[in-house]
């Protein structure tokens, strides 16, 4: 069950989010003020955060900005529901932070559509995250081979000859056929073809300056 944190003074618009809200399935967390909404933050953590402008004590552009200044907070979906309607209000909105703000008075379901659609937007981000994280946790083991071995690798790999690898390394045919041959033996492989798709399998990405050909 996906959270929103609701932070609004107005204790009939408070109420009439949360049924809207429930009513979708949605667990609904209720403050009053910036500064009741940052405490009970610390302690439950929200999927979206709706939040008016115009309160007692912290605006909520002040509550955003601080939201968005804490590692826990900078990534919560922020939806401002405001009177402020002015586009010099919308701008500060998005300047602290906001991803979206909807002005009042409002469409129930529209918000229910934005609240969605930011906790959706929320998790494919939070997917890419993850798999950029495995990918870089997950390098491939270096290769069992020499320096001069590991050059002749990264050109089979790039599809070259045996007669374009001597140019690129100045290097004599024999001494490349030497380098292959020795590479096949230890990555026990057998011909050019299994170099490269062993290449791909296992993760190796021709390092630049070898792409520089």
């Amino acid at each position: 069950m996906k959270t929103v944190l609701i932070v609004d003074d107005d204790p009939v618009m408070q109420l009439a989010l949360t049924r809207r809200l429930q009513d979708q399935g949605f667990e609904v967390l209720n403050a009053t003020s910036g500064e009741e909404a940052l405490s009970l933050l610390t302690t439950q953590p929200a999927d979206v955060v709706v939040s008016d402008v115009m309160m007692p004590g912290m605006s909520g552009f002040e509550f955003c900005h601080q939201l968005r200044s804490s590692p826990e907070g900078e990534m919560v979906p922020f939806i401002f529901l405001s009177s402020l309607g002015e586009l010099t209000n919308r701008v500060q909105g998005h300047l602290m932070g906001a991803d979206d703000y909807l002005v009042k008075p409002f469409s129930a379901q529209e918000l229910i559509a934005k609240v969605k659609g930011a906790i959706a937007r929320s998790q494919r981000l939070h997917s890419v995250l993850e798999r950029m994280a495995e990918q870089t946790a997950a390098q491939p083991a270096p290769l069992p081979l020499t320096p001069a071995e590991e050059r002749v690798f990264w050109e089979v790999v790039q599809g070259f000859t045996n007669k374009q690898i001597g140019e690129h390394l100045f290097l004599s045919p024999r001494t490349v056929q030497t380098h292959l041959s020795n590479m096949l033996t230890k990555l026990n492989l057998e011909n050019r073809s299994q170099i490269v798709r062993f290449a791909f399998e296992h993760g190796y990405r021709i390092p630049e300056e070898s792409g520089k050909g």
